[in-house]
C-alpha cells in the first residue's frame, strides 16, 4: 500500500514539472514572436524557434502571421502523432486558434484526447489514414471548407498528391514536408500509391515524399509561391499569391540546403549516420515520377542540381 502511494505521488509530481515545462516553453515561445514582430526587415530562416514544433516552424509560423492577414483562424495539420511535437500546437496554445489534427494511429490519437490541451482548446482530432480520395470528405465531415489559415501536410509519402488533390478548403499558408535528398532541381514524386507506409517502402527509410521543386511546380499550379524553407530542409512554407505583399517570393534553389540531419537505416532498423551521398546510394534504383511529365524513373537518374 505505501508503495502504492509513492508511485501516485511521484506520477503526480511528473505531471505537475510536465505542465511547468510546458508553461516556460509556451512563455519563451511568446518572447521570441514578440521580438521577432519587431524586427520587420527580419530574414525568414532567421526567425526560427522551436516550442512544439521538431525544429524551428514555430518561429517561422510566427513570422509568417505578422506579414499574412488572417480572417479565419483555423488550421489543419495531419500526420502528428501524439501531438507533442508538431508544427501548430503552440499555434493552438499561444495564438488560440481552433483545429483539426489526424493522424491514422486510433492509440496516438487517444492519447491526444487524454492530454489537457484537448479540453482547454478548440481541438478535434481524428483517426485517419490519409489519402487523396478521403482527404477532402474528411475535412467536410468536420464541418471545414473555404478560406482557413494553415495548412501542413507530413505524411511522409503521398504529401504531393494529397496536397494536389486538396480542393475544400483554401489556406492562407501552407506547410508541406519535403525529401532533400532529390535535390533543388529535380521536380519528382513517388509514385502515388494510396496505402503507402515509409516504414514498409524502404528499408533505409529514405524512400518518401516529394523534391522541394515539385512543390514549387504545384504550389504554382494551386496559386501558392513558395516563401521559405527551414533551415534543417525538410519543410517549406507557402503563402497563398493574393497575400504576398508583406512577404518575399523565393526560389527552390536558394532555399534548397544539403539536409544536415541524418535518419538513414539499416535492415535492423538502426540509424547508419551516413552522408547524403551516401543515403542517396541506398535507393538509387528505387523509382519516382516527374511530376511534369508523369515519366518514371530511378533516383539515380534525377537532375539533382
Amino acid at each position: 500500500m505505501q508503495l502504492l502511494k509513492r508511485f501516485v505521488n511521484l506520477a503526480r509530481r511528473v505531471s505537475e514539472m510536465t505542465a511547468r515545462l510546458d508553461s516556460i516553453q509556451r512563455a519563451l515561445g511568446r518572447i521570441e514572436a514578440r521580438q521577432n514582430r519587431g524586427v520587420p526587415s527580419l530574414d525568414f530562416r532567421s526567425a526560427e524557434f522551436q516550442v512544439f514544433s521538431q525544429w524551428g516552424e514555430d518561429g517561422l509560423i510566427q513570422y509568417l502571421l505578422a506579414r499574412v492577414p488572417i480572417e479565419r483562424t483555423i488550421f489543419i495539420e495531419f500526420g502528428v502523432e501524439n501531438y507533442t511535437e508538431a508544427n501548430t500546437r503552440f499555434l493552438l496554445q499561444n495564438d488560440n486558434w481552433t483545429g483539426l489534427v489526424l493522424d491514422g494511429s486510433a492509440t496516438q490519437i487517444a492519447a491526444m484526447k487524454r492530454d489537457a490541451i484537448y479540453w482547454r482548446h478548440n481541438l478535434k482530432a481524428v483517426c485517419a489514414f490519409i489519402d487523396a480520395k478521403n482527404v477532402n470528405q474528411l475535412f467536410l465531415n468536420e464541418g471545414i471548407q473555404g478560406d482557413i489559415g494553415l495548412l501542413s501536410v507530413d505524411i511522409d509519402g503521398n504529401d504531393y498528391w494529397v496536397w494536389q488533390a486538396i480542393s475544400v478548403v483554401s489556406p492562407r499558408i501552407v506547410i508541406c514536408e519535403f525529401n532533400a535528398l532529390y535535390g533543388p532541381k529535380a521536380e519528382v514524386s513517388i509514385p502515388y500509391d494510396p496505402t503507402f507506409a515509409r516504414s514498409a517502402a524502404h528499408s533505409s527509410y529514405l524512400y518518401y515524399g516529394t523534391s522541394l521543386n515539385a512543390l514549387v511546380h504545384l504550389g504554382r499550379q494551386k496559386g501558392y509561391s513558395l516563401v521559405g524553407t527551414n533551415s534543417n530542409s525538410n519543410n517549406a512554407f507557402f503563402v497563398r499569391n493574393d497575400l504576398l505583399q508583406n512577404v518575399r517570393v523565393a526560389t527552390a534553389e536558394e532555399c534548397f540546403r544539403e539536409p544536415q540531419y541524418r535518419e538513414a537505416r539499416d535492415s535492423t532498423g538502426a540509424l547508419l549516420f551516413i552522408t547524403p551521398a551516401e543515403a542517396i546510394s541506398l535507393v538509387a534504383s528505387m523509382e519516382v515520377v516527374d511530376v511534369r511529365t508523369e515519366r518514371r524513373l530511378p533516383i539515380a537518374d534525377i537532375d539533382r542540381g
